[in-house]
């Protein structure tokens, strides 16, 4: 068996590529939107693909998969439940994909997504038990995948964890995100096993309520450019553009110059609604990050725009993706609102029973909430 894991370290996600050396039959899972770092590998090591599998519909990155299908043939495989627009080969639980002499086994593990599905990796010729589960966004190192992502439900996130745990401890757990939204508990590691996480994945101690209250509380930002990036991995629109692709360099401002920003200043706060409502600075305007992508057409390229979020972080993506894409005159305001708070400034508050979508006027974004 041929074995490789593939780091994209802008978005923290990961892919693989699987091959039997005896027959040169590869599969590509949850591949990225560069595809050249896949092909080389195919042409280095003289493979055929055989299958590309998106272990579930991607909201925070574009895959590749339909672009390596068209290019190299192969299937495209989801599960039977995935909704998309385009053709696939529909997988069901506890199907086995042949490669070679290795076999690849489907588990439905919904709860990130209702799709979800986690692959085991079993070489019949070593062992009959498998030896690896690309386990996607369901478990991950040191936390479990978020169940907020389009259908998600924590209590199917619970019942997928604890069918994995039910694998042999010395399985290698793969998983398709170390780093990013995906999880705010995930250490940072590329791999683990199953073992490991049973001991020492504190969510994985706790009951069926206390879990399923965990992954609901709070108000979690949803990835840049989610909307845009679902839509087009569903097939019902074509944005690979949506992805920030690059690191360009921006300025970031304190509150102090915030308090002396020109009037044709537009201030973009990337919060969610809940967040923006609870408190923004007066007269900004809400588009969430997730949305971003959406509304480019209607933000003003001929005026300053300060992004701003919670603390500096999201805000300094928006503001990149925003230079990505040709906005000039952006920049990120440190410490974001929690600064401008601590700083003594007046905050804005709204609705937050309903806080409604942004709509555009004359003058760029406006928000039912803002005032």
């Amino acid at each position: 068996m041929y074995f490789k894991q593939i780091l994209d370290e802008r978005c923290g996600c990961a892919s693989y590529l699987v091959a039997s050396r005896q027959s040169r039959e590869a599969a590509i899972v949850d591949p990225s939107t560069d595809t050249d770092q896949y092909e080389e590998l195919l042409r280095e090591r003289g493979f055929r693909l055989r299958y590309v599998i998106d272990t579930h519909v991607h909201a925070d990155h574009v895959s590749g998969a339909r672009r390596l299908v068209t290019e190299h043939g192969g299937e495209l495989c989801l599960h039977e439940s995935a909704q998309v627009s385009y053709e696939f080969r529909p997988l069901k639980d506890c199907e086995e994909l042949e490669l070679g002499q290795l076999r690849l086994r489907v588990l439905h593990t919904p709860g990130h997504r209702p799709e979800l599905i986690s692959i085991l990796l079993i070489n019949p010729t070593r062992s009959p038990e498998p030896s690896m589960v690309l386990t996607g966004d369901s478990l991950l190192v040191g936390d479990v995948g978020r169940p907020d992502f389009g259908g998600g439900d924590a209590a199917s996130q619970f019942e997928s964890v604890m069918r994995l745990l039910r694998l042999p401890d010395w399985v290698a757990v793969f998983p398709g995100h170390f780093e990013g939204p995906c999880g705010n508990g995930m250490c940072g590691r590329p791999s683990t096993t199953i073992g490991f996480e049973r001991l020492y994945n504190p969510l994985l101690h706790l009951e069926r309520g206390p879990f399923v209250s965990s992954l609901a509380n709070g108000v979690p930002a949803r990835p840049l450019n989610m909307t845009a990036i679902e839509l087009t991995n569903r097939g019902l629109t074509d944005m690979p553009q949506a992805m920030l692709t690059t690191s360009p360099e921006v300025v970031e401002i304190d509150v102090e110059a915030l308090e002396r920003l020109s009037p044709d200043s537009v201030v973009l706060d990337v919060r969610e609604p809940e967040e923006y409502a609870h408190g923004h600075v007066p007269g900004a305007i809400n588009v969430p990050q997730a949305d971003l992508a959406s509304g480019l057409d209607e933000l003003p390229r001929d005026r300053p725009i300060l992004a701003i979020c919670r603390g500096g972080s999201r805000s300094l993506r928006a503001a990149q993706y925003l230079k990505q894409t040709g906005f000039d005159r952006v920049a990120s305001v440190k410490g974001g609102t929690e600064a401008w708070r601590a700083a003594g400034n007046r905050l804005a508050f709204g609705d937050t029973s309903g806080v409604e979508e942004p709509r555009i006027t004359e003058s760029g974004w406006a928000h039912a909430g803002a005032s």
